[in-house]
């Protein structure tokens, strides 16, 4: 049966993509005039964690430094998005969520300042009984380790769970705890979420095959 729902932020309730490239190539344009394209973004950066993205994007640096550029960059995407709009379906999807008290869990990749931003300007924060983000863990995504975290969190089984990714890293993470992952095809093609692991993708939340699938397990 059906009891949890575990969502990335990201890409996943909202697509915040296109803001994260255009601070990415702000920052590395004042740093050192590097330029970064869609293609690149997609490949190593999309979906990854400060920690070790800003130490490979920026070797040479040390970590005082690389946490500085990381709190530019993040401090530049916030600027970029002082409102954002959930994905299509996703309040329909919450509100089924309430109605059969299934817990709720965001699970990112994002420093805490964003997460609270992002779920703030969607108006969402109230939706959510646990944010984690990987700061705040020991290992963050493409590890299954937040992904079952947030499990512990909600007392829910990984096959009693849903879980809703759009990057990479976070498909192998909620597919490597055991959860059945719902690729979210707004970031990567269905090809390449279904060969991370996913079991479904989908464009939005209203999908029917989505809806069919939450059916199906309840």
């Amino acid at each position: 049966m059906l009891t949890a729902l575990l969502f990335d932020l990201d890409g996943t309730l909202t697509d915040t993509d296109t803001l994260h490239l255009q601070a990415f190539r702000q920052l590395l344009h004042e740093h050192d005039g590097r330029e970064l394209s869609q293609a690149q973004f997609d490949a190593q950066v999309s979906g990854r964690a400060n920690g070790e993205l800003f130490a490979e994007l920026f070797a040479g640096a040390s970590a005082e430094q690389c946490r500085a550029l990381a709190e530019r960059k993040e401090a530049l995407f916030r600027d970029l998005a002082p409102s954002l709009e959930p994905m299509p379906g996703l309040l329909r999807l919450l509100e089924h969520a309430r109605s059969q008290a299934l817990g709720l869990c965001v699970v990112t990749n994002a420093p805490r300042l964003n997460a609270e931003h992002m779920l703030s300007a969607m108006g969402l924060g109230r939706h959510f009984e646990h944010v984690l983000v990987a700061e705040e863990l020991a290992r963050p995504k493409p590890d299954p380790l937040p992904y079952l975290t947030g499990l512990q969190r909600l007392g829910a089984e990984a096959g009693q769970a849903l879980a809703f990714e759009d990057s990479l890293p976070g498909v192998a993470a909620a597919s490597g705890a055991g959860i059945f992952t719902v690729g979210v095809a707004t970031t990567q093609t269905p090809a390449r979420l279904l060969a991370a692991g996913a079991g479904l993708v989908i464009d939005d939340f209203n999908a029917p095959a989505l809806w069919a699938l939450i059916k199906a397990m309840q």
